[in-house]
């Protein structure tokens, strides 16, 4: 008979499951218990570390497709935008540049618009700019600085990209042979006829003859996004020929940048800092979530995180060949 009276019972948790009938039995049981409860963090900890990097890099890899495809075109048609305005008042105002330095006896900056192209059959109107390397072509179209301008005595060369920022260039292997297009440049308006399109191991012209003018549209051959080689669009003026401007750049003097599918590492520099702040932010989220958890977390590193992703994306567009 018990001491207790129903009453004065001690009270307690019923253990779940039937109890242990022996010493071993219940040796066990409390090994199995102490297992289960050392092995729960990190079963837990680890996956949910790997997913957040995955997540992350998904993330990166989304952010720079739709950077070079969706926001690439934004940004060429801003700065289209701009160009154009910029080179109408120098139209107007008759200080449009006839070449490579300006009225003030300065070498011009790199995009600094000197031209018009329009080419109604394949739906481009640009504003063409001074340079062609990586960063320039984001812009528009650019002149090659060791070239005459369109509709000078000599050759002018114009690269302009096939995909990104706009690819202003991507439809010109469409173009009919014999096809009248115009350039706009400080001494009026000059008018080419299409030679045709010229790719690698095609026969080259014959030298350009004293007192004429051709003009070599040149881009990147393939698909969208998966160059193949080069296309070149010659091009003869048929109206009047205008004189040489001042030309201070060389065909040896012109950087590897700024020719056919030129890299541009001379910002690689810039790519490692962004990628080192982008990691070290993205270390600290992941310290703050264990520490004060996601709403916190997220309200803090979302903005650095996005401002550091753009930054990066930025430096890597400038790594790629220029006439992507």
């Amino acid at each position: 008979m018990s001491i207790f009276s129903k009453s004065e019972r001690p009270k307690g948790r019923r253990s779940k499951g039937l109890a242990p009938k022996t010493a071993s039995q219940a040796a066990k049981l409390a090994a199995q218990s102490r297992m289960e409860t050392e092995q729960q963090p990190t079963t837990s900890a680890r996956p949910s570390f790997w997913r957040h990097i995955v997540a992350v890099a998904l993330v990166f890899v989304v952010a720079f497709l739709v950077n070079i495809t969706l926001f690439s075109q934004l940004f060429h048609s801003v700065e289209q935008t701009r160009l154009r305005t910029l080179f109408r008042d120098q139209l107007t105002q008759a200080i449009a540049p006839t070449s490579e330095v300006d009225f003030d006896k300065t070498l011009l900056p790199q995009g600094a618009p000197v031209a018009v192209i329009s080419i109604p059959k394949l739906g481009i109107n640009e504003v063409v700019v001074e340079g062609t390397d990586s960063q320039t072509l984001r812009s528009g179209p650019g002149h090659r600085r060791d070239s005459v301008l369109p509709g000078q005595e000599g050759l002018s060369i114009i690269m302009g990209r096939a995909s990104a920022y706009g690819g202003p260039f991507g439809a010109l292997q469409s173009l009919p042979t014999g096809t009248k297009f115009t350039v706009i440049t400080g001494q009026g308006v000059q008018t080419f006829k299409s030679l045709g399109i010229r790719n690698a191991g095609d026969i080259s012209l014959a030298p350009v003859k004293p007192g004429e003018s051709r003009l070599i549209l040149l881009t990147a051959r393939g698909g969208a996004y998966t160059p193949v080689g080069i296309s070149r669009l010659d091009a003869v003026l048929v109206s009047e020929v205008q004189p040489r401007g001042v030309r201070v750049t060389t065909t040896n003097q012109v950087p590897r940048e700024d020719r056919e599918f030129g890299f541009d590492f001379r910002y690689a520099w810039a790519l490692v800092l962004t990628l080192q702040f982008l990691i070290l932010a993205e270390a600290l989220m992941i310290w703050s979530l264990s520490r004060f958890g996601k709403r916190s977390t997220y309200l803090v590193f979302t903005p650095t995180l996005l401002l550091a992703t753009i930054l990066v994306l930025d430096q890597i567009t400038r790594l790629l060949p220029n006439l992507l």
